[in-house]
């Protein structure tokens, strides 16, 4: 019998494998990608018998996938809190799927291992921006201030290495990163002793130095909207700055545009803080959109319908 963990390459999907492996270490083999790399399933070629455990990719974006391995004999567990729509009852599969806005993947990973690994989903939520949900987790464990902002550095390094177009774009590939996370069972260890943590850093601060100087396409009370160039620094850097601009305007919702190197837009788009719903919604009406509440995103908008996106976006949080 063969076990496949088919994780998404963001701190959430990162940090729920690191927990799953660490309570059961037993060999077996990773499916993973970029963020935007959500149908992993169609990758997986398990057989009759075959464990498949799968965490923060939406399972209505891999339904086909999802049911093919099912109908094979493949018993599927599924963690996650992205759009899901209908979920499908059948023997093989056990699902832990929430769509709460303060919920995210290691959380209910976190539940579910009865929090045995209590550090890594703080992290997570830290890099998936619940950011008050993590902090109250966090004072809730004992965790000094200082602590506090070393997982909240750590969650926001992990999840920015996810973005990109391909790999080519990332500090690591994410199943290389999660080798280097591997060893570490305190999150802190890994700051404090590991190469990989002082690059994640250092590579950050660079980018975000870039988006820094950045001017919005468009801007009122309600939203803003920012165009970036065709960069790998810009790509690596469209989730994370669009965190940073829901954390330091937590009134107004925000979409962050990138030029990819198919010749169309990656699109990640954040509802305001103060009212976290929405985002999916907008997403959705656009071929390639997904994600959930708070924080969704679009893969490939084509260049002719970047005015009809920014249309879309300015009336759908305008009330």
């Amino acid at each position: 019998m063969n076990h496949y963990y088919v994780f998404n390459g963001d701190a959430d999907g990162l940090c729920a494998l690191h927990q799953l492996r660490l309570a059961d270490p037993a060999t077996a083999s990773l499916v993973t990608g970029v963020k935007r790399d959500i149908k992993l399933l169609d990758r997986v070629e398990a057989h009759a018998g075959d464990r498949v455990t799968v965490l923060d990719i939406s399972l209505d974006s891999n339904r086909k996938g999802l049911m093919r391995l099912l109908e094979a004999g493949v018993i599927v567990e599924y963690f996650d809190h992205h759009h899901a729509g209908e979920i499908p009852q059948h023997h093989n599969l056990t699902t832990h799927i929430d769509l709460s806005a303060d919920v995210c993947t290691s959380l209910l990973v976190d539940q579910h291992l009865k929090g045995r690994f209590h550090l890594w989903a703080i992290t997570a939520a830290f890099g998936d921006n619940l950011i008050q949900k993590a902090r109250q987790l966090a004072s809730s464990a004992g965790l000094t201030e200082v602590e506090i902002e070393q997982l909240a550095c750590l969650g926001e390094y992990l999840n920015y290495n996810g973005y990109g177009d391909s790999v080519a774009d990332l500090h690591f590939h994410p199943e290389d990163l999660y080798e280097e996370i591997k060893p570490y069972t305190s999150p802190f260890d890994f700051i404090a002793q590991s190469t990989a943590f002082t690059r994640l850093a250092a590579g950050f601060k660079d980018d975000m130095n870039h988006a820094n100087s950045l001017q919005p396409l468009v801007s009122d009370d309600h939203g803003a909207a920012y165009l970036l160039p065709d960069a790998p620094w810009a790509r690596r850097v469209s989730g994370i700055f669009a965190n940073k601009l829901a954390n330091e305007n937590p009134k107004r919702a925000h979409a962050v545009i990138t030029r990819n190197q198919s010749g169309n837009y990656t699109v990640s788009v954040r509802a305001s803080l103060v009212n976290p719903q929405g985002a999916d919604v907008l997403c959705l009406q656009f071929d390639t959109g997904g994600g959930r509440k708070a924080a969704a995103g679009i893969n490939h908008l084509p260049i002719d319908s970047l005015d009809y996106f920014v249309t879309n976006f300015k009336q759908h949080f305008h009330d």
